[in-house]
């Protein structure tokens, strides 16, 4: 098992995961930057004693997994160098994360390896969990999709939704290690920025994967950035196509959602430290008798089960292990 991008957030949380897995040997962390710096050094909280090392390719026998974790456009190609050896893999970036190519084109610009695009499956586990299994490429979820599309996918399934305003909260770690103008701690404190307003480029991963639910429809989505380190809130007020009762409301969650090891149902809405360093995804449902309106609120941790601990969920999947090992 190898991590390359072990140098960002999401890199180095996933490196920290395996390390301490009981089934998976992290045997290398792959860095485009601090080369030969040890990463306890650079994370001294996640004590992984390894060495960041450049990715070489002919090192890589008896490999057979890898955790990619660089940015979009840089990701796809190495993610085919690691295929044509071989060895699956989960891609942190948005590379393999929508079906087509002119979608991805338009958010992201031109696609590396467009020809990939087919062989990647969605890694939102609970929503794809028996394609996961046998991929070779999965393409895990951002993290406003991940807490967007658990809130909204009872609905979608069972055709109710005819519109959907999703509010999302995020902590500043989801900016990543490069801070910028939005993300400076001098502009984050004591703050709430609304960023990427009309242009957030996780809109169309929610439509696509709701469209494959049954609920064709434009999504609004709005993220702001919140004074926290990691954690994230997305606040879905849906119109429904028809009046929904409480009772019925709760039923169709109870039912989508019962047995799922990593989503829990609350009895009031979630707050983002209760699913702090964790790989739960906690979610509250209401029908609003007054407007008609559905509201679903939905809280992950944004490196977690957002990011690098779906990631492990998802390897789990892939090697034929419980989904919780390692991460309950």
């Amino acid at each position: 098992m190898i991590v390359a991008g072990a140098t960002g957030f999401a890199g180095a949380l996933a490196a920290y995961l395996l390390w301490r897995h009981p089934d998976f040997e992290l045997v290398s962390v792959i860095g485009r930057s601090e080369e030969g710096r040890r990463l306890d050094d650079l994370y001294p909280r996640y004590r992984v004693p390894l060495p960041i090392e450049r990715l070489d390719l002919d090192r890589l026998d008896g490999v057979d997994a890898a955790v990619v974790a660089y940015p979009h456009a840089a990701a796809a190609p190495t993610v085919g160098a690691l295929l044509e050896r071989g060895v699956r893999i989960v891609d942190l970036s948005a590379d393999f994360r929508l079906r087509s190519q002119a979608t991805y084109e338009r958010w992201y610009g031109e696609h590396p390896r467009a020809d990939l695009l087919a062989e990647a499956v969605y890694g939102l586990t609970e929503l794809h969990r028996e394609k996961i299994a046998g991929a070779a490429i999965v393409a895990n979820p951002g993290c406003y999709p991940t807490a967007s599309l658990l809130a909204l996918a009872p609905l979608a399934r069972a055709g109710l939704i005819a519109d959907v305003v999703i509010d999302a909260k995020q902590g500043i770690s989801g900016a990543g290690r490069a801070f910028d103008e939005t993300t400076h701690l001098s502009m984050a404190g004591e703050n709430i920025l609304p960023y990427k307003v009309a242009a957030h480029r996780h809109t169309p991963e929610i439509e696509e994967q709701l469209a494959l639910l049954g609920a064709e429809l434009a999504v609004q989505l709005q993220t702001h950035l919140v004074p926290l380190d990691q954690g994230e809130l997305a606040s879905c007020y849906v119109t429904p196509t028809r009046v929904i009762a409480a009772t019925e409301l709760a039923e169709l969650f109870a039912d989508a959602y019962a047995g799922e090891p990593f989503v829990e149902l609350a009895d009031e809405p979630p707050g983002v430290r209760e699913v702090r360093e964790t790989n739960f995804c906690r979610i509250f449902a209401a029908a609003d008798a007054h407007t008609g309106k559905v509201l679903v609120f939905s809280a992950i941790d944004n490196l977690w089960k957002g990011t690098s601990s779906q990631a492990v969920q998802n390897l789990n999947l892939m090697f034929g292990l419980p989904e919780t090992r390692g991460l309950a």
